[in-house]
């Protein structure tokens, strides 16, 4: 095979391989990735709403710190933010929704919407 036949060759195979890691799904940050609160699903509604009220929530890990390990959202001190599950009609579990809001319990400062179990976030606006 001719050098620039093995050469094209090449470049099309790194073009191709390209291609397709960028046509992977990535993680997106949450800085201008916003959701409006009309937008959100009626479950998420439902959630924010036992969030306001202290509970009862429905599962038993709703509440539970939230480590931010995937680095999403803006950092605060360790504590700072918290998870609730956001039901999924037709889920056996919990499902991939959540919403993870920051500051006091009852009236967080923020709070942030996932459908995809934390591989990104909206955050959630008026």
């Amino acid at each position: 095979m001719r050098r620039e036949t093995r050469f094209a060759c090449f470049a099309v195979t790194l073009a191709l391989a390209c291609g397709a890691a960028f046509a992977q799904p990535r993680a997106v940050e949450v800085v201008g990735a916003e959701i409006a609160l009309a937008d959100l699903p009626r479950e998420a509604h439902q959630t924010l709403v036992s969030i306001q009220a202290g509970g009862p929530f429905p599962y038993e890990r709703d509440g539970v710190r939230f480590g931010n390990r995937e680095r999403l959202l803006p950092q605060q001190p360790r504590d700072y933010y918290r998870e609730y599950t956001v039901r999924t009609p037709g889920a056996r579990d919990r499902g991939a929704r959540r919403i993870v809001c920051g500051g006091p319990p009852r009236t967080p400062d923020a709070c942030y919407y996932t459908d995809d179990h934390y591989r990104s976030f909206a955050k959630v606006r008026p």
